[in-house]
């Protein structure tokens, strides 16, 4: 399979991400997919500027359950391609990301594949931002393999699945991922579903398949990173009830027991004391999150008895 059995499915749910937005469609439709599809999550008003400005790009206005899944859900009952690619509203991607994306699909047994999201600071970088936690900010971290190769899950900023096994498992959770303020693991559910149902197949994590992920300014600050942290580890904790006997957590225990620890003694020898601070308070706030969310469900479950 090639990039023109691709069908781009972008999310979006609001107008302040306009220009954005058209930079993410215009860099998609330079790599001629099949298809280029936009998804508007509840915003009728962004979906007749769009249709105003984009001619050739299916719109499609998602009006169920609120949140990124079910727009990107939305998208993918229109797209025709054997392949489904998701793309965030907020992304460019590199020349020859669909090529390299999409080379894998060859092999029978890889049923999805993920690139590198690289950051696009739109301001400095903080000195105190870790590497290892580039996820908060929708990029890459460190610890992912250098080398394309066999993952447990890629990320939905940058994502390709055969549609027949992503329609098989109902595609993204309703209501579990980006909803408002609110960001959990939903392209980690969906990867650990779609493993559980094909058990002989594989995902692979193609790092010559780059998007750039802008970083606007609300985003670097230190009060952001401890929020979306917080919001990771309650997620983590849904994800691992929501898959019941098909979680596979092994990724973040090797990431919190090796990844991290390393992490910080590396910035201390360098005595870059601020990042190692980060990287303790990241986890702090994660594990926080984590208990908040353990504790309200044994609230719940207390009240309903």
């Amino acid at each position: 399979m090639t990039g023109e059995s691709a069908s781009v499915v972008i999310a979006c749910h609001t107008e302040d991400r306009f220009d954005s937005l058209r930079g993410a469609i215009g860099s998609a439709k330079a790599q001629d997919p099949l298809e280029v599809i936009v998804a508007v999550d509840h915003n009728p008003a962004l979906c007749e500027r769009l249709r105003a400005a984009e001619e050739d790009v299916a719109i499609v206005e998602h009006d169920g359950t609120p949140g990124a899944s079910g727009a990107r859900n939305a998208g993918a009952l229109l797209a025709r391609g054997p392949l489904l690619v998701f793309l965030d509203d907020d992304v460019r991607t590199r020349p020859g990301w669909l090529r390299e994306l999409t080379a894998p699909f060859a092999d029978d047994n890889v049923v999805g594949t993920g690139g590198m999201t690289a950051p696009a600071w739109q301001g400095p970088r903080p000195a105190w931002f870790p590497d290892e936690f580039g996820w908060v900010i929708g990029a890459s971290y460190a610890g992912l393999p250098d080398d394309s190769g066999p993952v447990r899950n890629v990320w939905s900023e940058n994502m390709a699945v055969r549609r027949e096994v992503f329609e098989q498992v109902g595609g993204f959770r309703d209501g579990f991922g980006k909803v408002g303020h609110t960001s959990r693991p939903e392209d980690t559910d969906l990867c650990i579903r779609i493993s559980a149902s094909a058990p002989d197949t594989h995902w692979m994590y193609v790092p010559a398949a780059v998007v750039d992920h802008e970083v606007p300014h609300e985003r670097s600050t230190f009060a952001f990173f401890l929020k979306r942290c917080y919001w990771e580890g309650a997620g983590k904790v849904e994800l691992s009830a929501h898959l019941g006997e098909d979680r596979d957590l092994g990724a973040e225990r090797s990431y919190l027991l090796r990844t991290l620890p390393l992490a910080v003694l590396r910035d201390l020898r360098r005595r870059r004391f601020s990042r190692a601070l980060a990287i303790v308070a990241g986890t702090a706030a994660a594990a926080a999150g984590a208990a908040s969310t353990v504790l309200r469900a044994a609230a719940q479950r207390t009240v309903r008895r």
